[in-house]
Formats: structure tokens, sequence, C-alpha cells
């Protein structure tokens, strides 16, 4: 998967016009931003959101996705790790993360691994 595709799964699963927000998630740990490593991420993210505005894609809605410097990175604690495989009967999976997975696998099937 290449970079290009990588934002293209972004800007589908979630919502990148809402500030702060992420369905029923406030605050700025749920703001829509892309971290880049370099000058081309970050060029290239620039092109596809000024691509979707441009587009219309999310209506009159502009998105508000930052783009930050990426300055570390800090891996989840053990319990977030597949938290999605072993939570799937929580609310949370079901209701917010479930729908995104089932987008995702409507949108890109063509990428996705035969089992």
């Amino acid at each position: 998967m290449n970079l290009d595709e990588i934002f293209q799964v972004f800007f589908t699963v979630h919502d990148p016009t809402t500030l702060n927000r992420q369905g029923a998630d406030v605050g700025t740990q749920y703001r829509s931003v892309i971290f880049y490593a370099n000058d081309e991420q970050k060029k290239a993210a620039e092109s596809i959101i000024a691509e979707l505005n441009g587009a219309k894609v999310y209506g009159s809605s502009k998105i508000v996705t930052t783009l930050e410097p990426l300055k570390a990175f800090y891996k989840a604690k053990d319990y977030h790790q597949n938290y999605y495989e072993n939570n799937k009967d929580q609310p949370y999976c079901q209701m917010v993360i479930q729908p995104k997975i089932e987008k995702f696998e409507k949108v890109f099937k063509d990428r996705l691994k035969k089992k």
C-alpha cells in the first residue's frame, strides 16, 4: 500500500471535517491529524486535502485535518494492543469500530487479502 492509498483509507473511514471530535468522542485527542515524517509526506497530505476540498467531497464542509511534524511515536499500552480483536463484544467496538471496518471492507474490498 502506498501513501496515496493510506490517505484514501484515512479520509474514508473517519470524518475529517469536525474539529476535535470523532463521533461521540470529543477533545483535542480526537482531532483529525496527519503526522508527517518528511516534506514529501507533508506535500502529499496537502495535495490530497486540496483535492478533496476542491472536489467538495464533504459538501460545503472543509477538511480540518491538521498537518504536524512527527516528533515521537509512543506505542500504545498493552491493553490497547489488538483492542478490537480482544473486545469485539464491547459496545464501543460494535457501535464505533465495526461500522468503520465494514465501510473499509466495502470500499477497499479489492485491496484485501484473500484468506
